[in-house]
């Protein structure tokens, strides 16, 4: 048995990042350094479950609280396991196998390709421009492009620099088919569109509760559209996806800002700082909105990143890819946290010298 047997969509596929992390501090995956989120934690202490009932089929609870975050209805949101459940159904629903194309801007979140080959469709990626914003009539299209699935996430990952809105609105406008805006790291932009979902009949909206909401072993994400579009969303959604513990736990997060707040404000304060001190050890760090920085580095990116995971910590390689040459890509950390990172940095750096 081999690769064949495999649909010929995914045979190219292969495993995603999965280090070996022992007791590394994981400053690789942009999750929130502050810890759990105090009021899931709190919810989560307090709880008894029954375990032989399902959870509510399309997460009407965590929908509703959602609404009252965004003045919207509860029929705008779609709920389930993960913003990769998210994308991954907004995929099934309107990509045709064989036949639509996904456009996706480039560089950007890898997983957009991984979902385009399991539903099949076809990928079109547009190179964003030097400062890494859109190139709008690019990512609009032609032809049948112009009415496939197009996706970009903002801000965007690897980049961590927002999308304008201007431009976001102008592709909204002229693209005849469905645009998915990503907003895992919305929250530390201070920004969103989900006020706008109403307004633009092609437009979802996915977000996640593993990032600022810190609540990643969980598994929750959900998307905002207008009620047509959302409901076709949850005609395609796998029912009861969402575990009753998970949709707890959301829903006294939502209701509860002040951890959120504290989060967005300390990346805010912390991320200048990040990319000054490694301005200083010779990297060349692009303008963030996120709780990441892409930073080029003074060395080889292999053995900078090498080195940091001898030292006990993991940073995201980004170096061997088009665009984002020798970069590397860590996560911004309280103060103690990125001094313990420039420190390791520091002692590369001067180990190469020796």
């Amino acid at each position: 048995m081999d690769r064949n047997w495999m649909r010929k969509s995914v045979q190219g596929l292969t495993m995603y990042y999965n280090p070996t992390v022992g007791d590394a501090l994981r400053m690789d995956t942009n999750i929130n350094v502050l810890g759990s989120n105090p009021a899931a934690e709190a919810y989560l202490k307090g709880i008894a479950i029954d375990t032989n009932s399902y959870p509510n089929t399309y997460s009407d609870g965590l929908r509703d609280a959602l609404a009252d975050l965004y003045g919207l209805q509860r029929e705008n949101f779609v709920a389930g396991n993960g913003s990769d459940e998210m994308l991954n159904t907004a995929f099934t629903t309107f990509v045709e196998p064989g036949k639509t194309s996904v456009t996706q801007p480039y560089p950007s979140y890898s997983l957009y390709s991984y979902f385009t080959d399991l539903a099949s469709g076809k990928m079109r990626e547009v190179e964003l421009t030097e400062d890494f914003q859109l190139d709008v009539d690019a990512m609009v299209g032609k032809g049948e492009d112009s009415k496939g699935v197009l996706i970009m996430p903002t801000p965007n990952n690897p980049t961590g620099n927002c999308f304008r809105q201007k431009d976001i609105e102008e592709i909204l406008s002229r693209h005849e088919g469905i645009v998915i805006l990503d907003e895992a790291y919305s929250e530390y932009a201070r920004w969103t569109m989900i006020d706008k979902v109403d307004e633009f009949d092609n437009l979802i909206v996915s977000k996640t509760f593993s990032k600022a909401y810190a609540m990643a072993a969980l598994r929750i994400g959900y998307m905002a559209s207008n009620l047509k579009v959302a409901e076709m969303l949850n005609s395609v959604k796998v029912p009861y996806s969402l575990n009753k513990i998970s949709e707890g736990a959301a829903i006294a997060a939502v209701k509860d800002q002040s951890f959120i707040r504290r989060s967005v404000d300390m990346v805010s304060e912390q991320r200048p700082k990040l990319a000054a001190s490694l301005k200083s050890l010779g990297f060349e760090p692009y303008p963030s909105d996120a709780n990441f920085i892409l930073a080029k580095a003074p060395i080889d990116h292999a053995k900078l990143v090498e080195g940091m995971k001898k030292r006990g910590i993991l940073i995201r390689d980004f170096g061997s890819k088009r665009r984002t040459e020798n970069c590397v890509r860590p996560t911004v950390g309280t103060e103690e946290l990125n001094k313990r990172m420039t420190d390791a940095i520091e002692d590369i750096l001067a180990e190469e010298k020796r």
